[in-house]
C-alpha cells in the first residue's frame, strides 16, 4: 500500500535529555529570558549578524538558545517555541541549542 516510502518521525525530546553533539533535535520549550541583541562579524563571509542569547525551559531543565537576525524580533519572553531539526553544541563548557541553517524555529 505504501511501498517503500520512508515515514519520517519527529520525536520530541526533553531539555534534560539533550547532550553535546546531538543532531536533528526537536524540542518544545518556553522562553524565560532573552538578552539584548549584539552584532558579530564573520570574517569568512565578510558579513555582520545580529545575535541574542535566550534561555528556554521545559519541565526537565533549561538550555541556552541562540537567536539570529530576524528570529530576535519574532521571539519574546514567555513565548513557547518549537525547534525542529536543531542541534546541540557546547561553548565554554555550556551546552547550547541551535536552530542552524537546516532547522526551523516557530512560535506556538
Amino acid at each position: 500500500m505504501f511501498g517503500n516510502q520512508a515515514v519520517e518521525r519527529k520525536i520530541r525530546m526533553k531539555i534534560g535529555e539533550l547532550r553535546d553533539g546531538m543532531r536533528k533535535v526537536n524540542v518544545v520549550a518556553k522562553v524565560i529570558q532573552k538578552s539584548d541583541p549584539r552584532e558579530v562579524y564573520s570574517r569568512a563571509r565578510d558579513e555582520t549578524y545580529k545575535i541574542a542569547d535566550s534561555i528556554v525551559s521545559d519541565e526537565t531543565g533549561t538550555i541556552k538558545l541562540t537567536l539570529w537576525n530576524e528570529q530576535i524580533d519574532r521571539v519574546n519572553v514567555n513565548d513557547t517555541v518549537k525547534i525542529e531539526n536543531g542541534y546541540i553544541t557546547s561553548f565554554r563548557d555550556e551546552v547550547q541549542l541551535n536552530v542552524g541553517r537546516y532547522g526551523r524555529l516557530s512560535i506556538i
